[in-house]
């Protein structure tokens, strides 16, 4: 039953909806870029569009329309979607320059000591982690366009969650 009732929560399906299309399209925009598919776009970090992005904006129209743009649960959605979309292209994305950076000089390393005495061994390390700003707006974008499309598909009025109490 609970399962049933998560799937009638229109915040939690859009926006999952919209972290789903922006993988999609993240898969299609690298393939197009890159000249290859690769699978691990669909469920992998950074890139564009941005899916946390997406998703966290989603999540917060959906929140404001159902509930109210007054509603605490959208203060806290909001505040969660701005730390979000600004750690996607601070923290984050400083994380995927310094993995790139240690890339290089384990690289640097290994050819210089020789292979018996290495101690310094490739690490896979992600690289993409983290967003520029116009992947984060690009995601941003998506989340707001698809949480309208949902909205106007399943016909939802606004305030459905406002309790007058």
């Amino acid at each position: 039953m609970f399962f049933w009732e998560m799937l009638h929560n229109y915040v939690i399906t859009a926006s999952v909806a919209a972290w789903l299309f922006t993988q999609v399209l993240k898969f299609f925009v690298a393939w197009t870029v890159d000249g290859k598919p690769d699978i691990h776009r669909l469920f992998g970090d950074g890139g564009m569009p941005s899916g946390h992005s997406a998703t966290v904006v989603c999540m917060t129209v959906m929140v404001g329309y159902t509930c109210g743009m007054a509603s605490p649960l959208f203060g806290v959605a909001f505040i969660i979607a701005i730390i979000v979309m600004h750690d996607a292209t601070g923290v984050r994305r400083e994380t995927g320059k310094q993995a790139r950076l240690l890339i290089e000089v384990i690289s640097t390393l290994n050819g210089i000591i020789s292979e018996r005495d290495a101690i310094v061994r490739r690490q896979k390390l992600k690289t993409m982690v983290g967003h520029t700003p116009m992947q984060v707006f690009f995601g941003a974008l998506f989340g707001v366009l698809i949480a309208v499309v949902y909205i106007l598909v399943f016909k939802i009025e606004y305030g459905a969650y406002i309790s007058i109490a």
